[in-house]
């Protein structure tokens, strides 16, 4: 039930004025049994004994009364400490106030009766829900959202003809001034009281009142006509242009009108976050965002990763470092109201509001200081709307970000004058933020909207959109013309790369820097050597990172995707640089690779062969067949059993899915030397008559070549012996790929990749966990799947000299893990599981498990002789060895 819905119960129930059921029908909001409730009320499992008092079991003791409410709360405490199970709440009630205990964590409440409505979350224990995990999904901002959608709803199907832009901007408008009335911009409830009093029940008049409302709302008192009736001149100047251009004349109904007075009356203003909010209300008003209220907004830590090390970790230290000296703070306080912050795909602004509420805090903490060291300061604003900037490219996000900075400018003006009684600073009339413009961030000038000169200090940073290349649309896949032609294969980087070089040539041969979240995807596999010599050839590089971690937000049902974050600035500026990686810090590193490791910028380039005596790893055998020449085990059955003589031409045939999930093919596999005896059998025959006519067919010339051989494979790689057997894609929420070994008889499908004339101890190698960080850093991705590929993955995979005595080690642990394979039963699906799911994970065989651990110490005491602290060693160690090899 949503939260609008449940409050809406509640206001109905208190209104009924029928006290005898009030408990009753109050239980019934929650998630209590109707067989509970209805014996409540017979009495059957009520074990109170005295009248107006219910008692249910580990869950309520209920009393009404007419005396003295808190004498009454407290005899009902002591009754209720004397019994042997306690219920897990006190209510009482004189139907004027309410007083309750949450007797788990001690919380207690005390408010009007007709306040219980707003507070029903207090209860939520008894739908599984502890407060404290409520809390956390911004409560207030939810209401907010879910209210504005029902209003929103009604509007737009009340007036069907109204623009888009019309329907949006008259939601904004009216959320500010439900926010002015109960923050007091405004004076209290005065926009409500008046709506109330002066429309009618029906609504059609209040169209006429909104209009005259917003239209006095951007003209100063002054200057206001003297006809101006009272209860318009009470209320103030706002500016900012929110109220500029004119209201979209709209049809009001009696639902409308109520929906508006009961956002007024049931929601508390006061208590929202404005960086959650915006993007909530920007849901409300897309159909697509809908069903997602809550979801898409970004957590506040999140948003720190970013602004931190890229500006605001340096800023608090000059504080730290400044107290004490009056010269050094007032040149701080200068400086951060000269500073200017820019986000190039700003959504509703989560990230410009949370620096600017960043920043007036330390403007804040400053003065304090100034007032410790007991030095006079007339308070002069210093950081001020007009030093953030953003790009979106939707019309009603470009409102909703405006609003938002003013909403979060008037808490940080509250909160300024919380802390220094004599510092007031003014909301109205509204600033105006220093340019939120709409429009398509890639095909904007940045220099134009915000001009810089080589010292400034200038910030740029954000989460710009997440399109792959695949799934961009022609406007994307335009955009990206326009910013890479003539970059070879530009076509395979994610949208996001063109955000990453709009924002390098922005702070090329400036002191400006940047930070994006983006995928890891352009920090691994393909994407890295088509996008980062572009980026590097602006003289920038890498200062800080966040290795991959998911990127969710505050929504109890969020949804993450695998992202990475880095800081880039112009090689001539000086800066530390540190890797982040969980909860380990590499500071003072020399260098920061574009695979986010420490090291040399060495790119991984694709490799035709390998350069040692390793053997070659080349894919499996393409059929061309459309299905003829291959069958399902069943298939394979019914052929045989018809055409017994048929039976020497086949082979077991093995795809990747075939390897994992332990099923088995077969194909018709004949060669020149056995092609007569096997096209002299009718049933095959046939079937190689429909291979040719499908290879005529085709429209591709290799296919059509391989017409004239059609009893033989399109493409045939296989040799006479035993091989390992990779998949060339599978799940990359397993610890390991299920690699195999297997023997000469059976034909691999295209879908594998295969190693003949391997030894044993190769397969251990790429078994290990070394071998799979390389996999993950520089292989590419099919979705979330390990993509592997024979010139990006193995042919460029570093590999020491391996003593005999090494190999014999790992050759050892290999066959032991083929063992337990064999011994544990089940498929290579089963036994790897899925450890590593964002959704259902399955645990890894632990026999299995800790048979590959054994494995990789050993292979890890082969690279070197200390253990690895994590992968992102291990992998700058193969950085640096295929640096190596690649200087030879």
């Amino acid at each position: 039930m949503a939260i609008t819905e449940i409050e809406d119960r509640i206001t109905d129930i208190i209104n009924q004025d029928n006290p005898d059921q009030f408990i009753y029908d109050f239980l019934s909001v929650y998630d209590f049994p109707k067989a509970t409730i209805t014996k409540l009320r017979k009495g059957t499992n009520n074990l109170a004994e005295v009248p107006g008092e219910v008692y249910l079991k580990n869950r309520l003791y209920f009393k009404q009364t007419n005396s003295d409410l808190m004498q009454s709360f407290v005899n009902v405490k002591e009754k209720v400490g004397q019994l042997g199970s306690k219920p897990r709440y006190i209510m009482v009630t004189d139907f004027k106030n309410i007083l309750a205990e949450d007797t788990k964590t001690g919380d207690t409440l005390d408010v009007e009766f007709e306040r219980l409505p707003q507070k029903f979350e207090f209860f939520l224990a008894w739908n599984g829900i502890e407060k404290a995990d409520f809390d956390k999904e911004n409560p207030a901002d939810i209401r907010a959202a879910e209210r504005f959608a029902k209003l929103y709803d009604v509007v737009v199907k009340d007036n069907p003809k109204a623009t888009r832009h019309g329907l949006n901007l008259f939601l904004i408008r009216v959320l500010f001034c439900l926010f002015a009335e109960d923050t007091d911009i405004f004076e209290k409830n005065l926009f409500t009281n008046r709506l109330t009093e002066l429309t009618k029940t029906d609504g059609s008049d209040l169209d006429s009142f909104i209009s005259k409302l917003f239209s006095v709302l951007d003209v100063e008192k002054t200057a206001r006509p003297l006809s101006t009736p009272s209860w318009l001149a009470d209320f103030p100047y706002v500016d900012g242009d929110l109220f500029k251009d004119p209201h979209e004349h709209l049809k009001f109904t009696e639902h409308s009108r109520k929906l508006i007075i009961d956002a007024g009356e049931k929601l508390e203003w006061d208590q929202i976050n404005p960086d959650i909010l915006g993007s909530m209300i920007q849901a409300v008003a897309s159909e697509d965002s809908r069903s997602h209220l809550g979801m898409h907004y970004t957590s506040v830590p999140n948003i720190m990763k970013v602004i931190k090390p890229l500006f605001l970790d340096d800023l608090r230290k000059s504080f730290e470092d400044a107290k004490k000296n009056e010269k050094k703070l007032n040149e701080l306080y200068d400086r951060i109201g000269k500073i200017k912050f820019m986000d190039p795909a700003c959504g509703s602004g989560n990230f410009l509001i949370i620096t600017y509420k960043e920043l007036r805090q330390l403007e804040i903490d400053i003065l304090k200081e100034l007032n410790r060291m007991g030095i006079a300061t007339m308070y002069v604003p210093s950081v001020t709307l007009d030093q953030f900037y953003g790009i979106e490219i939707d019309d009603f996000a470009c409102d909703v970000t405006r609003l938002s900075l003013w909403i979060a400018e008037h808490q940080m003006n509250k909160q300024l004058h919380k802390e220094i009684a004599d510092a007031v600073r003014p909301t109205l009339p509204l600033q105006h933020a220093g340019a939120i413009v709409c429009g398509n961030a890639l095909r904007i000038d940045w220099n134009q909207l915000l001009p810089h000169q080589r010292n400034d200090e200038v910030y740029l940073f954000g989460n710009p959109p997440y399109v792959g290349s695949r799934n961009q649309t022609p406007e994307n896949k335009e955009d990206m013309v326009l910013l890479f032609s003539g970059v070879r294969n530009y076509k395979k980087l994610d949208y996001v790369s063109s955000w990453y070089l709009k924002g390098t040539q922005f702070i090329s041969g400036t002191e400006a820097k940047l930070s994006f979240v983006t995928t890891n995807s352009i920090f691994e596999g393909e994407q890295v050597p088509i996008l980062w010599p572009v980026i590097f050839k602006y003289h920038v590089d890498i200062y800080f990172a966040y290795t991959s971690f998911k990127w969710s937000n505050n929504a109890k049902n969020n949804a993450g995707v695998t992202v990475a974050i880095t800081g880039l600035k112009d090689v001539m500026v000086k800066k530390r640089k540190m890797i982040f990686n969980e909860s380990l810090i590499q500071t003072n590193v020399d260098h920061i690779t574009p695979y986010l490791t420490s090291g040399t910028d060495t790119i991984i380039q694709k490799q035709s062969s390998r350069k040692d005596n390793l053997p070659r790893l080349q894919k499996g055998n393409a059929a061309y067949d459309d299905g003829f020449l291959t069958f399902s085990r069943d298939e394979y059955q019914i052929f045989i059993s018809k055409s017994p003589a048929s039976k020497p031409f086949f082979r077991e045939y093995i795809s990747a899915s075939d390897l994992i999930n332990g099923t088995h093919k077969y194909c018709l596999w004949i060669t020149e030397d056995t092609k007569d005896k096997a096209m002299s059998i009718k049933d095959i025959r046939e079937r190689i008559s429909k291979v040719k006519n499908y290879r005529l067919l085709s429209k591709r010339n290799v296919t059509r070549n391989a017409a004239s051989t059609p009893y033989k494979f399109g493409e045939i790689r296989w040799k006479n012996s035993a091989a390992i057997i990779i998949p060339v894609v599978s799940s990359g929420s397993r610890y390991y790929i299920p690699m195999g070994y297997i023997e000469s008889s059976i034909i691999p499908s295209y879908a594998t990749f295969v190693i003949y004339d391997a030894p044993i101890w190769l397969l251990g190698l790429l078994e290990s966990r070394m071998h799979m960080t390389w996999l993950r850093a520089v292989g590419g991705r099919l979705k979330t799947d390990y993509r592997y590929s024979a010139g990006l993955v193995y042919n460029t995979f570093p590999v020491p000299k391996l003593s005999n005595r090494r190999k014999n080690e790992i050759e050892e642990l290999v066959w032991k893990i083929l063992d337990i394979r064999d011994e544990e039963g089940g498929t290579l699906a089963e036994l790897y599981g899925s450890p590593l799911a964002a959704k259902n994970p399955k645990p890894m065989n632990p026999r299995l498990k800790a048979a590959h651990e054994e494995l990789d110490e050993v292979v890890d005491r082969a690279y070197r002789d200390r253990p690895f602290r994590d992968d992102n060693e291990r992998l700058g160690l193969l950085l640096n060895m295929y640096s190596k090899k690649v200087g030879e």
